[in-house]
């Protein structure tokens, strides 16, 4: 080689081989992979942890009344890093006089925050959008530090969406009028409870509280009791931006702090997501009271691939269906149908796919899967895995990547042989699990896909635009992803139906649910 060459491929191997994202690679040869047909490149992962330290107080109280107190029965509880199990910090444990003291403190301050102007409300709601930008690396690291998800996940997607959805309804804030059309008067709910859970808990904070004070609702949030970090950051948010005190109340605790807010009278409505049997028992504490109230919940999402869709992008579609953030996803793609031409083809290049995931250290900019949220979860997970197996499906663990000694992992996998009736394709999983079975007709593959009581989300695979609009019609599902799936916008309403819940969050439709019209 010449030396013009020599330099040629120096130059080119600093870029091949360089950083993708702050990721140090390498390129080495693969035999074996020559010798299977597969690519002769293959590439090692040098690691690449997120370095911010994130301050974190070894003790948080609520947030009442626009300042942090404590307990008013003085119980404390660790939340741990899930990676790691090392204790982060330890978090109030609510009571109903903490409750109580939330609920009377978002009362005192409803008239003001209601009365004031649109255009003003609107200020306060953008702030928070660009203080949630400017501390955005600081967030995502503690995000990913409390739930376990791959860093990548928590600066690409969590974060963006959660300051989205801030800048959209601010926006809103004062434009209420032509939102409903033909109303005179829009008026707020009032006193809003609102229950998150544990999967996207920055986000899902967001998705709640950005509609509500739009519209002039003050707020009780109440967070999942194993990532409750971010929401106590987003406290010194609203603290910064000198949000008046009593507009939003933060009380963590476990499920008794949320089942005191559900039923407290002092609340005008509850908006709650996590799972459907919790979502039951809110809805039977709410009947026959004048809340108002929202479930989203539960799902066993179909995805669904014909034989003419583009097989490379649909098992991309899979991935992100499934194995996005370890499966913790409400509409997560459980539930695989392939048209039976091409479902040896499916499963070929999606265990080609699976074996490059990269499970571990959530903070390592290369991690695809990071750690299940919490030990409790992972035994739920690991049951549904080896009640698949008793009841005849066959396990497929493609993966091998090396996991941590500490922390709760589990890496992605998949099962064939699936039938209906088997408990794995029934009932929500919430974790890395995926069922694939097949189908010949169209007609057959909505049948087996609206046959749950879910009604979440669903995704279509095919080139075909008439194929593809007319299957979506017919699935009974609250979101259809066409040739795409977990695609999320502020400006498009997310709900589903059937055991899944109702009511709408974002968009127009979100906002309907917030205001007395």
């Amino acid at each position: 080689m010449g030396r013009r060459a020599a330099a040629g491929a120096r130059r080119r191997g600093r870029v091949e081989n360089g950083s993708a994202n702050g990721a140090a690679v390498r390129v080495r040869a693969v035999g074996a992979a020559e010798k299977s047909g597969a690519s002769a490149v293959g590439w090692e992962y040098a690691p690449s942890p997120e370095r911010v330290k994130v301050e974190i107080k070894p003790r948080y109280g609520h947030y009442i009344g626009g300042r942090f107190v404590d307990p008013a029965e003085g119980e404390h509880f660790a939340t741990i890093n899930p990676a790691t199990e090392e204790t982060l910090s330890e978090v109030a444990q609510g009571s109903g006089a903490d409750v109580e003291a939330a609920v009377r403190a978002a009362r005192e301050a409803l008239p003001r925050w209601a009365g004031l102007r649109g255009v003003e409300r609107a200020k306060y709601i953008f702030r928070i959008a660009r203080r949630i930008q400017d501390r955005a690396r600081e967030l995502a690291v503690l995000e990913t530090m409390d739930g376990g998800k791959p860093i990548k996940e928590s600066r690409d997607v969590d974060l963006p969406l959660a300051a989205a959805h801030f800048f959209y309804h601010a926006g809103w804030a004062d434009k209420l009028a032509y939102a409903f059309p033909g109303v005179r008067e829009v008026r707020p709910v009032g006193v809003c409870g609102q229950i998150i859970p544990w999967n996207f808990p920055l986000l899902m904070a967001a998705w709640k509280l950005a509609p509500a004070l739009a519209c002039g609702n003050t707020c009780v949030l109440k967070p999942a009791e194993t990532t409750p970090l971010t929401a106590l950051k987003l406290a010194e948010i609203f603290e910064e931006v000198g949000l008046p005190p009593g507009v939003v109340n933060i009380v963590t605790g476990d499920g008794r702090t949320g089942a005191a807010l559900a039923a407290h009278p002092g609340v005008d409505k509850i908006a709650f997501t996590g799972s459907t049997e919790v979502g039951k028992r809110i809805a039977a504490v709410v009947a026959g009271t004048r809340k108002r109230l929202a479930l989203e919940l539960g799902g066993k999402s179909p995805n669904i691939i014909f034989e003419d869709a583009s097989i490379d992008q649909a098992v991309e579609g899979i991935i992100d269906g499934i194995y996005f953030n370890q499966g913790h996803v409400c509409c997560a793609g459980s539930r695989l149908y392939v048209q039976e031409s091409v479902l040896d083809e499916v499963v070929r290049k999606l265990k080609i796919r699976m074996k490059t995931l990269r499970v571990g250290d959530p903070l390592d900019k290369n991690t695809d899967i990071g750690a299940i949220n919490s030990s409790e979860q992972l035994g739920r997970i690991e049951r549904y895995i080896a009640l698949g197996q008793e009841e005849g499906a066959r396990l497929h663990e493609v993966n091998a990547s090396p996991l941590p000694q500490k922390g709760f992992w589990r890496r992605p996998c998949f099962f064939s042989g699936v039938q209906p009736s088997h408990t794995i394709a029934r009932e929500e999983i919430f974790g890395p699990v995926l069922c694939v079975m097949s189908f010949r007709t169209p007609e057959e593959a909505i049948l087996r896909a609206n046959n749950t009581p879910y009604g979440l989300a669903a995704g279509v695979w095919t080139d075909k635009g008439s194929k593809i609009f007319e299957v979506a019609r017919r699935l009974k599902a609250g979101v259809v992803w066409l040739n795409a799936y977990n695609r999320f916008d502020p400006a498009s309403p997310f709900g589903g139906f059937k055991e899944s819940g109702f009511g709408r969050e974002g968009g127009v439709q979100g906002l309907r649910a917030y205001v007395e019209i």
